[in-house]
């Protein structure tokens, strides 16, 4: 267990500046505008030369406990709650305000290790800032500038003189055969909720207004035995309609969760159907390659006429990803969840599946003898041997010849065949077609002397007729 540093403050004052410069990363968005952090984003200082602690990025208290506002505050004081040593993190250009005064009240009855951090204090005057703030009573103050990096130093170094050897922080497990599952879908599905029903705490700030998560959250799960990394993720719009910067970094965070996931969960919202906007979320994970399970959200508060009218729409919709499946759930209630795990084994096993090159080389003479590939122009095309490519998804390389001309129609065939035949489902199957080297290009057929003379013979013939 690693000790823990929980950053508090009000809003916009450079908390998450401040986290990715302490651990030397870009993980928590930055923005002017107040208020974009809003979940508990977990992150690790290391020092060189000195034992790594945990840095827990928090949301702006803004002195309401009221919607998305009090949820936030909510969260502040978790981290709070459970840290080894507050930062009480001040803006050095505005300097002291009645919600600072706030916040370090509670601070004070919270009875844990703080130390006053004042920030921005580039451009101002130092000691007319640290005058503003004498009346708050700490012994020691620590200005520094988090976007310049600038003090940072000294206050690494007056941290770690507070901090115990072991804390309360747990760093998230590295290990390669935990399996990461990213939890995506547009705006307003129930991602927070479902993660926060399967951890069983409110560690997601879960909200009816359209896109309260905004960054990229993992935490660790264990589950029967298994080791799973959850992967909260901000709901995803077309382009055309995202908007506000803010949003353009939450897609981006968004994006990268799907390509660093194993396992991409879609949740779809049953009162609503299949939309534009999930089409775009669903192209996103299909262009990463990536075993995809169909959670469809709020299904227990349908009529039995509405969820027959859902199932309709759901296999119009979906037909091109029909090896997927679809899993009906209630996140709010936790109803359908061990299946829905059960799916994500099933995508997950697919996915990571290892093949012999014997064994796909006889799949496909299988799948060449039943149904041979139709001739084009007078071309038919040669597949003569082929071989694993990779998992996650499981790609097959296939060389033969006249490949160029070989039909879209016959390489669905081979995927649906090679699909059934190892049962594989909830993953694409990608095939990569490679043409063989035709020895003969770029050499001239030169003509001996006989034959020329043979030649010449032939055409004076020719002639004579």
């Amino acid at each position: 267990m690693l000790p823990l540093v929980a950053l508090v403050g009000r809003p916009n004052v450079g908390k998450s500046t401040l986290f990715n410069a302490l651990t030397r990363s870009r993980d928590a968005l930055v923005h002017d505008q107040p208020g974009v952090t809003r979940d508990r984003h977990y992150g690790v200082c290391r020092l060189e030369g000195q034992e790594p602690f945990i840095v827990v990025d928090t949301g702006g208290i803004a002195g309401e406990e009221e919607g998305l506002a009090g949820a936030t505050a909510r969260q502040a004081r978790a981290a709070a709650g459970e840290a080894d040593l507050v930062l009480f993190v001040v803006d050095g250009r505005e300097g002291a305000s009645a919600l600072d005064d706030e916040i370090l009240a509670w601070l004070r009855k919270l009875s844990r290790p703080t130390l006053l951090v004042i920030n921005k204090i580039d451009g101002v005057n130092e000691d007319a800032v640290r005058s503003d703030f004498a009346r708050y009573g700490f012994a020691d103050v620590i200005t520094v500038s988090a976007a310049h990096r600038q003090g940072l130093d000294d206050l690494l170094d007056e941290v770690r003189e507070r901090l115990p050897e072991e804390g309360a922080g747990e760093l998230l497990d590295e290990d390669p055969a935990r399996m990461r599952i990213a939890f995506v879908g547009r705006p307003n599905v129930g991602k927070s909720t479902l993660v926060n029903r399967l951890l069983g705490e409110e560690r997601m700030i879960a909200s009816e207004v359209p896109g309260t998560t905004r960054d990229s959250i993992a935490v660790d799960l264990e589950r029967d035995g298994r080791q799973y990394r959850l992967i909260d993720t901000a709901g995803l719009r077309r382009k055309a309609r995202v908007e506000e910067a803010v949003e353009k970094f939450s897609a981006f965070k968004t994006l990268q969760a799907i390509e660093q996931c194993q396992v991409a969960v879609l949740l779809l919202d049953a009162t609503e159907g299949v939309t534009d906007q999930d089409a775009t979320v669903l192209g996103a994970i299909l262009e990463a390659g990536k075993a995809l399970v169909v959670a469809i959200n709020k299904w227990d508060g349908l009529t039995e006429y509405q969820r027959a009218q859902a199932e309709d729409l759901l296999s119009r919709k979906l037909s091109f990803v029909n090896w997927a499946e679809a899993v009906r759930i209630s996140a709010k209630h936790g109803s359908g969840l061990r299946e829905l795990f059960a799916a994500i084994h099933r995508a997950h096993a697919s996915a990571t599946k290892e093949f012999s090159t014997a064994e796909v080389n006889k799949t496909l003479e299988v799948a060449y003898e039943t149904n041979p590939p139709p001739s084009i122009r007078g071309h038919v095309s040669k597949l003569r041997y082929v071989h694993p490519g990779g998992s996650n998804p499981p790609t097959f390389i296939v060389h033969g010849t006249r490949l160029k001309v070989l039909p879209e129609s016959y390489k669905r065939y081979l995927e649906n065949f090679f699909r059934k035949r190892f049962k594989l489902v909830g993953t694409p199957v990608r095939f990569i077609f490679r043409e063989g080297a035709n020895p003969y290009e770029g050499k001239k057929n030169e003509l001996t002397d006989r034959q020329i003379a043979r030649k010449r013979r032939l055409m004076r013939h020719v002639k004579g007729k």
